[in-house]
């Protein structure tokens, strides 16, 4: 594979955009999709819980935050040290690659390590504060210690899986992907339901699936033969690159981390004006729709080195026209969502729960948040691209501002205007959704319409700074 030998891909900048987009994407997507499953499978039978199964599943749905803040670190570490690897792999340089993976091990070790001893620490309060109600702790609690005390599996795990890919290896990091996927969702009927564990038996279950996964992760980086593998001392740090991989992961780090303010600020609004199943009818609704949205960032994953290259290389016209296709077929996905959400909410719904009150709050409630979805698919598009373009300033800002500038406001000023106008509360926490995505896609295209205004002025092979630069 080109990864491998440190090669140019050239057929980047050559072959036609159509099937590069489809040979980068397709595994991105299954990958992206299957980590989605993963999170759904849980959801699916904890809500079918014998008598409590809303309540379990509005219990797991108050971890979201804390496992989205979890997931932000694991980015903080993971993402910087995979793409330092993906230089050093391009240099041909493998001692330092090696390094570096002994480096993300570590890393990974500290971090998870602290995490799950302070927040096991501090467990009820830190779910209190995300939304906990006495109804719910039980089951959250249950569910969250399983899950930290395996904390450090999970990290390093996420961690080991990207350096598979940087190393050239997407087909099996995907692989064990699926693994995890199959496997925990073997596992969860026979711990929930035949040995009765329960919320703690879906825990148990992707604990031991990713137990596995490290397993045969840590064997191939164990084995000498392969270029990239562990040094003799696997737990050492460099810090020189624990900074260098630090500093690039801070960007995803902030944004996963902005994703766990705005799920915890949700819930507790829901709590407020709804209850305690309205929160799990909003981890429903999340689930359905990141179903969706993860198909997309497959796309924008396989987008991004078209794009990178092709922008490096002066072909302006492919750089547009990767964007066009990907646009185009990231609008098609959401419109499907948005069908889904609209005409057929209740069908998709009954797959996480049988309670009439939470089936209820569901499909009303996904009606009203995915209203403005089809047009999702081109704000994620244009976010992206603007990464690709080494643009990370407008990328960070409009993924940040969706969420902190735009959503929040909403959702805390408009249940209060809705109640004293006599309508339910909870209305005004689902339109904050629609209202904000609307915002930032009008904010999106007036950046992206500036951006290719420039674009179009260059002809290929035309240096950018001519005009200033694009950004």
């Amino acid at each position: 594979m080109t990864e491998r030998n440190g090669t140019v891909p050239v057929e980047l900048g050559t072959k036609k955009i159509s099937s590069l987009l489809k040979e980068y994407a397709v595994p991105a997507i299954i990958a992206m999709t299957a980590s989605s499953l993963y999170n759904m499978v849980d959801s699916i039978y904890i809500g079918h819980i014998r008598e409590v199964g809303s309540l379990a599943i509005s219990g797991l749905a108050v971890t979201f935050p804390l496992m989205n803040l979890s997931a932000a670190l694991g980015t903080l570490v993971g993402v910087g040290a995979s793409t330092i690897v993906s230089v050093y792999l391009g240099q041909k340089n493998y001692e330092a690659a090696n390094k570096v993976l002994s480096n993300e091990v570590t890393l990974n070790t500290i971090i998870g390590l602290l995490f799950t001893v302070v927040t096991l620490f501090f467990l009820e309060p830190i779910l209190y504060f995300f939304g906990a109600s006495e109804n719910t702790m039980v089951f959250a609690k249950d569910y969250m210690v399983i899950i930290l005390i395996g904390n450090v599996v999970t990290h390093l795990y996420f961690g080991l899986n990207n350096m598979l890919r940087a190393a050239g290896n997407p087909r099996l990091a995907m692989g064990l992907t699926l693994f995890t996927v199959i496997f925990n969702s073997i596992l969860d009927p026979v711990l929930i339901f035949g040995l009765k564990m329960g919320i703690q038996g879906a825990a148990l279950a992707t604990v031991i699936a990713q137990v596995c996964a490290l397993a045969y992760v840590w064997k191939y980086f164990s084995d000498k033969n392969n270029f990239m593998h562990f040094p003799k001392k696997v737990f050492t740090i460099d810090w020189r690159i624990a900074k260098s991989s630090l500093a690039i992961g801070m960007g995803p780090f902030l944004m996963n981390s902005a994703a766990c303010l705005v799920t915890m600020f949700i819930n507790l609004q829901l709590r407020k004006y709804a209850g305690d199943l309205s929160i799990g009818a909003y981890g429903i609704i999340n689930r359905i729709s990141f179903l969706f949205v993860m198909v997309n960032m497959g796309l924008n994953q396989g987008m991004q080195p078209i794009a990178g290259f092709n922008y490096g290389a002066r072909k302006y016209t492919r750089v547009r026209k990767v964007f066009y296709l990907t646009a185009a077929w990231a609008t098609l996905v959401t419109t499907l969502g948005f069908v889904v959400s609209e005409f057929f909410p209740e069908l998709a719904v009954k797959a996480f729960t049988n309670d009439p009150e939470m089936i209820d709050l569901s499909t009303k409630g996904i009606k009203i948040v995915n209203i403005a979805f089809p047009l999702v698919g081109f704000q994620m598009v244009a976010t992206n691209l603007f990464q690709c373009l080494g643009m990370v300033k407008k990328s960070i800002f409009l993924s940040l501002s969706r969420q902190l500038l735009f959503l929040i406001p909403t959702v805390y000023f408009l249940p209060e205007i809705l109640e004293a106008e006599g309508y339910p509360g909870i209305n005004g926490v689902w339109l904050g959704f629609p209202i904000s995505d609307t915002i930032t896609i009008i904010t999106s295209a007036i950046l992206l319409f500036h951006m290719f205004g420039k674009l179009r002025k260059l002809n290929d092979g035309d240096d950018p700074s001519v005009l200033g630069g694009l950004s």
